[in-house]
């Protein structure tokens, strides 16, 4: 491997990072790189794990320190998402990519609908909602979202993020908190899965996590110091990037083609 190989996933583990962190969608990149540093699609998908892993256990260090969960009912919203992501990861082996574009273009429409249609849900919390119990929908809610993450990752940022301030009442500082924990939970068993089936290259994946704290570490001050506003600005910036790569007017794979070449 060049110099200029590991500097570049280094950066794009920086990026991936922060990206990840405050929103999702970042894996659209590290996947790109993975991909085109030669990796197959499931073993890209595999070592993408390692990176998610160590950015999460970075960032819910830095969200705990920060005193941002004050209750166990993250933890209990991790269980189905956990459940879910297993099951994911044992069918991520055929990836069936077009149909995963879709789904997210449509997640990025609901996210942008919701984010600029009274802003305000996403500002304040819901107090009545997030005092009470939780209810069985809400735990399938986040089972069908750890599945989907255990499948694939990218953009499951953006679904979370959208079940824990609509679905459970969080405002976006404390769900984004809480999301970082609901991955971190699930990236454990998710990893493993991919590690059992030998479907992981630990160099690019640990050379990629060391940016990838970076990121998330930078990432998860800023949440809580700028707060909610900051936090929809970087998601509304990562949703039109990924919109712009699934509908093709950006291609990141052949920027970093083109960088690495």
């Amino acid at each position: 491997m060049s110099f200029t190989s590991i500097v570049v996933i280094i950066l794009a583990g920086i990026v991936v990072g922060f990206i990840n962190t405050l929103s999702g969608g970042g894996s659209v990149i590290s996947l790109s790189l993975l991909l085109i540093l030669g990796l197959p699609a499931n073993i890209a998908n595999g070592t993408n794990r390692i990176s998610i892993f160590f950015q999460t256990l970075s960032s819910v260090g830095s969200f705990t320190r920060q005193k941002m969960f004050d209750n166990l009912k993250p933890v209990w919203l991790s269980i189905p998402a956990t459940i879910g992501a297993i099951l994911g990861a044992y069918l991520a082996v055929d990836v069936n990519t077009r149909v995963i574009e879709i789904a997210m273009a449509v997640a990025m429409v609901i996210m942008l609908f919701f984010l600029f249609y009274k802003p305000d849900k996403w500002l304040k919390e819901n107090p009545v909602m997030l005092s009470g119990k939780i209810k069985w929908w809400q735990l399938v809610i986040f089972f069908v979202v750890g599945f989907y993450g255990g499948f694939i990752q990218v953009g499951v940022g953006y679904f979370l993020l959208m079940s824990l301030v609509l679905g459970v009442g969080y405002d976006l500082v404390k769900a984004n908190a809480v999301k970082n924990l609901i991955v971190f939970f699930y990236a454990i068993f998710a990893l493993l899965v991919f590690v059992i089936d030998g479907k992981v290259n630990y160099l690019y994946g640990l050379i990629l996590s060391a940016g990838s704290i970076i990121g998330a570490l930078i990432a998860s001050h800023l949440a809580v110091k700028k707060g909610a506003g900051f936090i929809r600005a970087v998601i509304v910036a990562s949703v039109v990037l990924t919109i712009l790569q699934i509908s093709g007017l950006v291609n990141f794979a052949e920027l970093l083609k083109r960088v690495l070449s």
